[in-house]
């Protein structure tokens, strides 16, 4: 196998998150606790929402919006075939359906038009959320979806926005911050995100209702946490059972690190878009590739590239292949769900023909290495290897 020369991610750790740690460790409380608590604040005054709820995983914080929102059987979401699987998977888990949305044709945002023409065919009134996901940081068109939820909704069936915000922290828009432009927003902490817990997430609302239904259904659906419960004066063994609930509470040990990589935020975001400039600059000329799409408040959290194959006589995949060889790790971000073979049973009726623009795009990109601690050497690396095959295959 060949040796990485430039890894595709690697964490931006130093002592202060190990102090961290070690302080949670000798305390003697590593479950969800006062550094988690303090880490919710702390994320909801970053964000300006009203609550933040620390989660295991974004695919739990996913679990805990959904049926928040009333996602069950009967019910159904709206989100996109471009995301991870967990983003619809979340809504199965629940006994919904979903329906997906193509992409837009020069993003890879989710196409309000798209979302409209399913809204408009939902006569029984099924669909109960709508799931846009800002890919790599670029933010989805979310005053037209939010003005969608608010059209179609009716009294009876109250159409809720949840933000798949993974890609997305920390985005800023003149109306608001990412995770509180819809009713939930759900963030990441997985080890490759622009702020890292190793495992994690965070769910943030401005709605009271929903914030009480998630705190409770996070841990076993209980009316009381671990920390009130032997901390408080209350009996530690008096609690309520208000729902069969799950377990997605995150420990103070992982929040511990959330709470160093929160204060370098602003600073990862800086280092990022110094190697997202560079890549910009260098790759603006070569005309067998497309740059990413730019927008207010692009957290710049992965650098995709979409390769013309009209200019190339080689596939998106053997480009990658080339990459690979030379020592860069790349990804793909994403494989358009459908293509999956649990998807593809499930759903026949979404496909490279009905979802077009997710297929285009699935077949075209590259998710170049990308991370705060780059050297400029490491850049100029993936640069010349890029236009290295790029100029080997490209069409005279």
């Amino acid at each position: 196998m060949t040796q990485l020369t430039v890894p595709f991610f690697r964490p931006s750790f130093d002592e202060e998150e190990k102090r961290a740690v070690c302080d949670v460790i000798d305390s003697g409380w590593l479950t969800t606790g006062k550094v988690t608590h303090d880490f919710e604040s702390e994320f909801a005054s970053f964000t300006g929402a009203r609550h933040a709820l620390a989660v295991n995983s974004n695919t739990s914080g996913m679990i805990l919006a959904m049926e928040a929102c009333g996602i069950k059987p009967g019910k159904a979401v709206i989100t996109t075939p471009y995301t991870f699987v967990s983003t619809a998977a979340s809504a199965l888990h629940l006994g919904g359906e979903v329906f997906f949305a193509d992409i837009e044709k020069n993003s890879y945002s989710i196409d309000p038009d798209s979302i409209e023409k399913i809204l408009k065919e939902d006569a029984g009134h099924r669909i109960c959320a709508i799931v846009p996901v800002h890919i790599a940081g670029n933010l989805c068109n979310m005053t037209a979806i939010t003005k969608l939820a608010e059209k179609y909704s009716t009294p009876e069936n109250k159409i809720y926005v949840i933000e798949d915000c993974a890609h997305s922290f920390p985005s800023r828009t003149k109306n608001g911050m990412a995770g509180t432009l819809g009713d939930v927003g759900v963030f990441s902490f997985y080890a490759t995100k622009t702020i890292t817990t190793g495992e994690g997430g965070m769910i943030t609302t401005n709605n009271d209702a929903l914030a009480s239904r998630m705190t409770k259904m996070r841990l076993h659906g209980m009316d009381r946490d671990a920390w009130d419960r032997y901390t408080s004066s209350k009996a530690s063994w008096q609690y309520d059972i208000i729902a069969p609930g799950f377990k997605s509470n995150l420990p103070d040990i992982l929040s511990a690190i959330g709470r160093v990589q929160l204060k370098k935020a602003d600073l990862f975001y800086q280092k990022r878009l110094k190697t997202v400039q560079f890549y910009n600059d260098s790759f603006k000329n070569e005309d067998y590739l497309t740059l990413p799409p730019d927008g207010e408040g692009n957290a710049w959290h992965l650098y995709l590239i979409q390769i013309n194959p009209d200019k190339l006589n080689c596939t998106r995949d053997e480009f990658a292949k080339a990459l690979q060889d030379e020592g860069i790790g790349i990804s793909m971000h994403f494989i358009s769900i459908y293509n999956f073979s649990y998807w593809a049973k499930r759903y026949p009726e979404y496909n490279a023909k009905t979802l077009p623009n997710a297929e285009r795009h699935y077949q075209n990109t590259i998710t170049l290495p990308l991370w705060p601690d780059m050297s400029l050497k490491m850049a100029q690396k993936v640069v010349d290897t890029v236009k290295k095959i790029g100029h080997n295959h490209h069409v005279r």
